[in-house]
Formats: C-alpha cells, sequence, structure tokens
C-alpha cells in the first residue's frame, strides 16, 4: 500500500474510487466501507485510495475536543492496508483547510487531484465548511464532475450502530468485550514501556509500565486479561521512497493480529492493572502488564496490549499480602481466559 499525506503530491495513477472519512478504530462499519470501495475498485481495474485526515477535525473545529484515539495513525494505516486499499492519503487537517466549502472540496481533492471515477462513503458522511455537505450534494456534483456515488449502509449488532463515538463509550466504561464486538477485534493501546516504581517487582509481580499517548483511549481503572505484543521496530529511513510512499517492507505484520512470531510480533499473556495503585496511595494513574512466564528487559520498548475481559474493579488492600492473594488470583483466571 502506498502512503500519501497530502493530494497535491500524489502520482498520476489515472482514475480511482475513493472512501473518506476519519476512520478511527476502523472498526466494523468502517471495514464495511473500506472492503466495499477495495472490491468495486477492483471491478473496475483502477486503483482504491482511502482518503482520512490528521489531526482529528474536532481538534481543529473545537480546539481541546479531541476525543479519545482509538487507533493511532501507525495502527490506523496497518488496518486498513490489511483490508487491501491500494492508497492511504493523509490530509492534514489545518484551519485552513476546515474552511474548505463542500462544493471546493470535491473540485480540488476529488476530481482534480485523486481522479475519482466512483466515492464510496458512510450513508451519514458528511463534509466540507460547517460539514455542509452530505450524500446528496456529493451525488449531485458526481453528475456534474463525472464521478459515481455509492453510500454504504451503516454497520449494527444488537440495534446499536457500530461508531467510534459508541466504541469510545465502552472502552472508557470499560466494557472492552462490547468494544471488540464493534471493532471486529480486541481493542489494543500502544506505547513505550517506562520504568515504574518497581514495587511489582518487590511483591513478584514485575509489571511494564506503558506510556501511551496523550489522547489514547485508555480503559475504565481495573484488572484486565490480555495480551502484550512485542512490536518489531519501525523502517529505517533508507527503506523510504524520497516521495514519502512507505515501501513494501513496511506492511503490517499479521502476527500482531494471529499472535504468531514471525517479523518480531511476539504475543504474550498478561494481566493488566489500570489505575493509581490505592494500595500504594498512588496519584498517578497507570496501565501495567504482568506479563506471563516473561524473564526479560521490555524497557523502552514500543509494544502493543490487547484487552480481552475485565476480570475486576480496582480495590484498595489494608495490607500486602491480600493484595498479592488478589493478584495471583488475576493471574490464575487470566491464564484460563487466555488458554495460556
Amino acid at each position: 500500500m502506498q502512503r500519501w499525506r497530502g493530494y497535491t503530491a500524489t502520482p498520476g495513477w489515472g482514475r480511482s474510487v475513493v472512501t473518506i472519512g476519519v476512520f478511527d478504530g476502523v472498526h466494523r462499519g468502517h471495514q464495511e466501507i473500506i472492503g466495499h470501495a477495495v472490491k468495486r475498485a477492483r471491478d473496475l481495474g483502477v486503483q482504491s485510495i482511502v482518503v482520512t485526515f490528521d489531526p482529528h477535525p474536532a481538534e481543529v473545529v473545537r480546539p481541546g475536543s479531541h476525543p479519545a484515539v482509538l487507533t493511532g495513525p501507525g495502527r490506523k494505516a496497518e488496518l486498513i492496508e490489511q483490508l487491501g486499499a491500494d492508497v492511504l492519503c493523509v490530509l492534514p487537517f489545518t484551519a485552513e483547510f476546515s474552511r474548505l466549502s463542500a462544493e471546493a472540496f470535491v473540485h480540488d481533492v476529488l476530481v482534480e487531484n485523486l481522479h475519482a471515477a466512483l466515492v464510496v462513503i458512510g450513508e451519514n458522511f458528511r463534509f466540507g465548511h460547517r460539514a455542509a455537505g452530505d450524500v446528496a450534494l456529493l451525488s449531485r456534483l458526481g453528475r456534474t464532475f463525472g464521478f459515481a456515488v455509492e453510500p454504504a449502509p451503516l454497520v449494527s449488532g444488537d440495534d446499536t450502530v457500530f461508531s467510534s463515538t459508541y466504541i469510545r463509550a465502552c472502552v472508557a466504561a470499560g466494557d472492552i468485550m462490547a468494544a471488540a464486538t464493534a471493532l471486529g477485534r480486541p481493542h489494543r493501546l500502544e506505547g513505550v514501556v517506562v520504568r515504574g516504581d518497581g514495587r511489582g517487582r518487590e511483591i513478584g509481580f514485575p509489571t511494564a509500565n506503558l506510556m501511551s499517548g496523550a489522547y489514547a483511549a485508555v480503559p475504565a481503572d481495573g484488572v484486565y486479561a490480555g495480551w502484550l505484543v512485542r512490536r518489531r521496530p519501525r523502517p529505517s529511513r533508507a527503506d523510504r521512497g524520497q516521495t514519502g510512499a512507505v515501501r513494501s517492507s513496511d506492511h503490517a505484520d499479521s502476527s500482531l493480529i494471529d499472535g504468531g512470531d514471525r517479523g518480531g510480533g511476539r504475543r504474550m499473556g498478561a494481566a493488566i492493572s489500570i489505575g493509581t495503585n490505592p494500595t500504594f496511595s498512588g496519584q498517578e494513574r497507570r496501565v501495567e502488564a504482568y506479563v506471563l512466564d516473561f524473564d526479560g528487559d521490555l524497557y523502552g520498548e514500543r509494544v502493543a496490549i490487547d484487552f480481552v475481559a475485565r476480570l475486576r474493579e480496582m480495590r484498595k488492600y489494608d495490607d500486602i499480602e491480600p493484595l498479592v492473594a488478589q493478584i495471583h488470583e488475576d493471574v490464575a483466571q487470566t491464564r484460563q481466559l487466555l488458554g495460556w
């Protein structure tokens, strides 16, 4: 998959099938839209282009309202690539760009630069300044400029429409099983392992302390069973083309999904604690993973945590002994749930 930042540097690849959205989470609804665009592009023998934005438009339109992020830029690109897209085009969402009218967006982005033959979007898609554009306007403009529009229906389960907003609410409430149902996979949190207070090692359960991004969607306080995934190193600058397209060596590693050990994407069972360590009167909210049957050093590594199940709420204990006993129970339950 080629990756581009901005739309004016795109090569002359002829006509294309384009789909547009923030696609945070790349959830089942997004997968339906992107998958349909990829299929239609193959039917027509043209490129499939996924257009998304960075940063999140909400932060530019309403500063301070940045929502929790379900998938960072790198993870989003991996997931979109796995869906078979030919090109990922990331548009820098600036204040100037936010003032672009719906008509100007269509002309400048879709027609003049991406040469859209077909645009596939969700049926609730909005675009342009003050979100003035909708599917009806896009269809009218398509007839003017010579491209077709195919809206994709929303995907739902048990009368709940799957959306990024819904999934964020599930994660914030600790309902990671509902989040996984909507995502089509476990919710993932990524970050760098940093040094903590060392208390885990003192009581026999050393943990990897995860420092995630400022807007990362961290689940509610509690104890969880999940997987810690060791990521392989990012490609060096020498592996990238001068235009900014990433070469095939940067493809997503399937082992990050299926738990294999190819390409350094090793998946290991983990009992995960999220909270302030109330037994020790902690003040800082932390994400700490006790990796089962692991005796090594993860400091400085970029890892991912996939959340499988919530075991219990966060509790404060009067002494160390009952805390250690509870951790033993948490680990045993984690092993059972993961089959580890």
